[in-house]
């Protein structure tokens, strides 16, 4: 039972590896959407489970179960949403499945790596099914094979000033588990090497992020994947990483020297950049790298007071930033003409096209902008109280400038989808499954907007 989200992942990849290398590949679609509705079931089952495995370096308890489920949600959502108007070549299907398969377990390993080692190679396993399934795009030009070069080039510097820091920890503290880590770090984050062994050492969540100043991958990576494959990278490796950064630093005190601040500073950058650029894209996939990179800095916010308000505010939030992004990203993958990329221009008069899509659009955005009563805006809440609680008002007040600044371009793409006529006549069909995922979206956006209180108490206790 300890092991069992990351067996039946692992078995997910493996069914695909082993489809691949036949010729009836036809049925990589329906395998792989019951596959990842099992795994969901089968980490809801796991919950439960507790223990310490391989001599101490992986553990096993509410915490990462929790993000185990989020982490099977995401890759589950995002297997539904891939459509065969996609531009991912039929013929690589089942290597594409197995590739998000082989990182979803990568990351399902990284938030119950409790060692610097294990967590170096649980990231690693995640990052080069990344880089794989990046290319993997019927293209014209060449935006898919610059952006997988990107990415590999970028995420390689990140994972080696990552262990570059970790060096530092281990000779530090004369170990590489966590806890020991944890317990010898104050002493020394009074000192400029603690600070920056600890900051070169989350380099690389920071880079999953897409957290300032490691954002530069993601407008060209989003923009140059195909749709599903940006939908995965947006959302599922995020939830990882922030459960990475939670372990490693919510036990520290706030009086550490230069860590608050240096949190703060990232926090602020981040979004002001991300909402500044993102009011000037045109790409929709551009403009949600921008936003992404500008809610990395609203979680900096739930870190900031190292408690478990703060904790369980940010892990809400990923949960809210999951299903709002997700959603947006169906949108463009429904209406994309054989998985090209969307423009603003493209949702012009989508209302009357599609009302469904329309509003699942609308929802999105109002929650990516913070309106109530959905669910951003009650994540934001969660993370802005956290903050003024820890004192940190000047984050505070930044944040609320920002969001302010990001309803500008997201309620754009409401006022293109409403208020515009369109460019192309005729009606978007939509098809059962199609219908449904939109009303789940809608109804979790909404739902986590006006009862969060329950899920709230759960991801304290788990903190």
């Amino acid at each position: 039972m300890q092991l069992l989200p990351e067996l039946f992942t692992l078995g997910f990849s493996l069914f695909f590896l082993f489809l691949s290398l036949g010729r009836k590949k036809q049925s990589a679609f329906v395998a792989a959407r019951l596959l990842a509705l099992i795994l969901l079931v089968v980490t809801l089952f796991g919950m439960g489970a507790r223990g310490q495995l391989f001599s101490g370096a992986y553990q096993v308890d509410l915490f990462s179960q929790i993000f185990k489920f989020l982490l099977a949600a995401g890759l589950c959502l995002v297997v539904f949403m891939l459509e065969n108007n996609d531009d991912i070549k039929s013929d690589y299907l089942p290597e594409y499945f197995m590739l998000l398969g082989f990182s979803t377990l990568g990351l399902m390993m990284l938030v119950s790596a409790v060692e610097l080692i294990t967590i170096a190679v649980s990231l690693e396993i995640s990052s080069f099914s990344l880089y794989a399934v990046v290319p993997l795009r019927k293209s014209h030009d060449k935006t898919h094979l610059e952006a997988a070069v990107k990415y590999l080039f970028f995420g390689a510097i990140a994972t080696g000033i990552m262990i570059y820091g970790m060096g530092y920890l281990y000779g530090m503290s004369h170990t590489t588990y966590l806890a020991g880590i944890i317990t010898r770090l104050p002493e020394f984050l009074t000192q400029k090497i603690g600070t920056l062994a600890l900051a070169l050492t989350l380099a690389a969540f920071f880079f999953k992020l897409s957290l300032f100043p490691l954002h530069f991958w993601a407008p060209d990576v989003y923009e140059g994947a195909s749709n599903t494959t940006t939908a995965f990278i947006a959302t599922v490796p995020k939830i990882a990483a922030t459960a990475v950064l939670l372990r490693l630093l919510l036990p520290l005190s706030a009086v550490a020297s230069g860590l608050p601040l240096f949190l703060i500073l990232l926090a602020a950058f981040s979004m002001t950049l991300g909402n500044l650029v993102g009011l000037v894209q045109k790409d929709i996939k551009r403009l949600l790298a921008f936003s992404g990179i500008a809610h990395a800095g609203y979680l900096m916010m739930g870190i900031l007071p190292f408690s478990k308000d703060g904790g369980a505010a940010a892990i809400y939030y990923m949960l809210v930033y999951l299903i709002m992004t997700l959603a947006c990203f169906y949108v463009i993958i429904l209406i994309s003409r054989q998985g090209k990329n969307v423009s603003l221009g493209t949702l012009a008069g989508l209302a009357k096209r599609s009302p469904l899509l329309a509003f699942t659009l609308a929802a999105a955005a109002f929650s990516l902008a913070g309106i109530p009563p959905t669910g951003g805006f009650t994540g934001k809440l969660f993370l802005f109280v956290s903050a003024f609680k820890a004192g940190y008002l000047n984050i505070v007040l930044i944040g609320a400038v920002n969001t302010v600044l990001s309803m500008f371009y997201y309620l754009n793409l409401v006022r293109m989808a409403y208020s515009r006529e369109a460019e192309e006549p005729g009606e978007i069909p939509l098809a059962f499954h199609q219908k449904a995922l939109c009303y789940v979206f809608i109804f979790l956006i909404f739902y986590l907007g006006l009862c969060p209180f329950g899920i709230l108490d759960f991801f304290r206790q788990a903190v």
